[in-house]
């Protein structure tokens, strides 16, 4: 913690929008719950103004020229890029100066992810960011807000409540892997946060249910419940369960088990409504061109949130503008029904399925382009039904259903998808398991995972509950096995443990029984893998036929400090920080040099 900290921040770090939330430490003297509040940021909404808002969108425009570029932000007149409001809608007119998704491409192990390549196949004169720069100016943004808002010298505080000064919690996926994770960190340093801690969105959304409902909370869920975190946001997807427990008369929280990270969210139904209307408009006689389509996309975010929610019309136009001399004459108008937004989204998305089913599969292309690697399958149901499955297992496996579900994300915001959910969920176990499936009512769920990030640094002062959380999945290291060469037969591979399922933040491992033997001064790699459902092996434990249990993480390919073709025997030690990375180091038993192995060294799936 910082000694000196007058504030707790949160902040949600999101793939479309990003919020801020705070408290301030003193509040916790003075009242019980100290007062969570949100944090309006200053960012550019038009090309001449300036205004602020809850929520910043996560976007970064690049100008092509100078003479593009518009008016800079108080801290920074002549800044080069632009971030938020602004950024996202002129960017939906030119998408090759757009940085969109950083986050995303954060987890994205076919790149490198240190290297600018955002906008995403830009051309030349376009100046690109790497996905690490592109979340570090998001953050900067934040920052250079927050200090300009609250840390002025004219103001109570000053320069003692600066940002980079305070407490903050950054949140990320629960299914960010320890790549992801490190690269996260890595982005808040380069914004000038030199201290952060990390914390799992949906575990935030949990806090912020109990941080709203106060110790009202204790009421509404009991011991033995499992509750379902469903978290589906603009871009992407996260599931999570949780498990209330009783200890010694005392209600606890556990997180069991995580999904994997899902590019399925709103972006994903924003465009297949656009694609929709683009259909029905070119059997009309005419087709958009990239451009129209993008402004269509844009159009279509607003006219689904609308639809959604329950207004009464039963269609809604959109409007797309034409191009060149006929600009005015040329506008196309057209319209979405609510008939389509069932079909398209509802039954698209969210389709009715059995509780035994999982993603579908397709023959896929031999070549298709490099990008994020999207949900091939958009049915976020039969996502869950996998996860779901993989967890808890179906009805004979004696597991039971989830008992509640606590919804968030923009896309969760609209009832009648909420209760499709439900309604599917019952279908997958008997009617006596599932009629206490209840929905967690959750408060504005655009924000609630800022402000839980700051009910989490609450309780780490000892002002709340905290979920029993630690590692995600279990984590391996490939190891060689020590046999024969065999002509034309590589060396299996065995896996060990070296950082077991719930492993706790601040916790190391050693394993000083075990000895191996670390190449230095030459060209190596070292194989990552893990499992999110393997939860019993244990920290040292060896698996020698791990082939489809185990998923690749990444592979680093380094030369290790030493003297070319030495053979140096090592015990391992991880660690996992209290700011939520994972360390793997190589202590040498000779003399006690010790090598860290850098998860962002070379990163490649396996």
């Amino acid at each position: 913690m910082t000694a000196a900290a007058k504030y707790i921040i949160g902040i949600d770090l999101g793939t479309t929008n990003s919020v801020v939330a705070y408290a301030a430490i003193a509040d916790l003297e003075e009242r019980r719950p100290a007062p969570i509040r949100i944090f309006r940021m200053p960012q550019r909404v038009d090309a001449a103004s300036i205004e602020k808002r809850d929520i910043l969108p996560s976007f970064i425009l690049v100008p092509a020229s100078r003479a593009q570029k518009p008016q800079g932000m108080p801290w920074d007149p002549e800044c080069q890029t632009v971030v938020g409001e602004f950024a996202r809608d002129r960017g939906s007119e030119v998408p090759a100066q757009l940085i969109s998704s950083a986050k995303s491409w954060l987890c994205h192990d076919m790149v490198d992810r240190n290297k600018a390549i955002l906008p995403w196949q830009a051309p030349a004169e376009i100046r690109k960011y790497s996905p690490v720069q592109a979340s570090a100016m998001i953050l900067e943004h934040i920052r250079n807000a927050w200090n300009h808002e609250m840390a002025d010298d004219t103001k109570t505080g000053g320069a003692s409540v600066r940002m980079q000064d305070q407490e903050i919690y950054l949140t990320v996926p629960a299914s960010f892997d320890p790549v992801a994770r490190d690269l996260t960190v890595k982005a808040a340093r380069l914004a000038g946060l030199s201290q952060v801690t990390l914390i799992e969105e949906p575990q935030a959304v949990f806090y912020a249910w109990i941080a709203s409902s106060h110790d009202r909370w204790r009421d509404r869920v009991r011991p033995g419940d499992i509750v379902l975190v469903c978290d589906i946001g603009g871009g992407t997807t996260d599931f999570s369960l949780i498990r209330i427990a009783d200890e010694n008369g005392r209600m606890a929280l556990e997180r069991i088990a995580v999904g994997d990270h899902l590019l399925v969210g709103g972006d994903n139904m924003d465009l297949a409504l656009a694609y929709s209307v683009a259909r029905r408009i070119a059997d009309e006689g005419t087709r958009l061109d990239s451009w129209q389509m993008r402004c269509l996309w844009h159009s279509c975010r607003k006219v689904k949130e609308r639809l959604l929610s329950g207004h009464a019309e039963d269609r809604y136009p959109v409007t797309i503008l034409g191009r060149g001399s006929r600009l005015i004459g040329g506008t196309i108008r057209s319209y979405i029904s609510s008939s389509e937004i069932k079909r398209v989204i509802i039954d698209g998305f969210f389709p009715r399925c059995a509780g035994d089913a999982g993603p579908t599969t397709r023959p896929s292309a031999g070549i298709r382009e490099l990008g994020l690697a999207y949900a091939s399958d958009p049915a976020v149901t039969h996502h869950l039904a996998a996860f779901l499955g993989r967890h808890l297992g179906r009805a004979d496996s004696g597991a039971g259903a989830p008992s509640a579900v606590l919804f968030n994300g923009g896309v969760m915001k609209p009832g009648r998808l909420r209760s499709r959910i439900l309604d599917i969920m019952r279908t997958w176990w008997p009617a006596d398991e599932t009629d206490g499936l209840r929905e967690i009512e959750a408060q504005n769920m655009d924000l609630a995972v800022a402000r839980g990030a700051v009910y989490y640094g609450l309780a780490r002062r000892g002002k709340g509950i905290r979920i029993r959380s630690g590692l995600a999945k279990s984590y391996y290291v490939g190891i060689a096995a020590s046999l024969p060469a065999v002509p034309g037969m590589p060396a299996p591979t065995k896996a060990l443990c070296v950082a077991p399922f719930g492993m706790q933040e601040g916790s190391e491992t050693v394993f000083p029984n075990r000895e191996f033997v670390l190449a230095v001064g030459e060209p190596v790699r070292f194989d990552f893998l893990g499992s999110a459902t393997r939860q019993k092996d244990t920290a040292g434990e060896i698996i020698e036929d791990w082939q489809g249990d185990l998923d690749a993480v990444t592979t680093i390919e380094t030369v290790l400090d030493g003297e070319s073709g030495t053979q140096v025997p090592v015990m391992l030690e991880a660690r996992v920080t209290e700011v939520g990375t994972l360390e793997l180091w190589c202590v040498s038993r000779q003399d006690g040099r010790r090598w860290k192995l850098e998860f962002n060294v070379r990163e490649a799936a396996g």
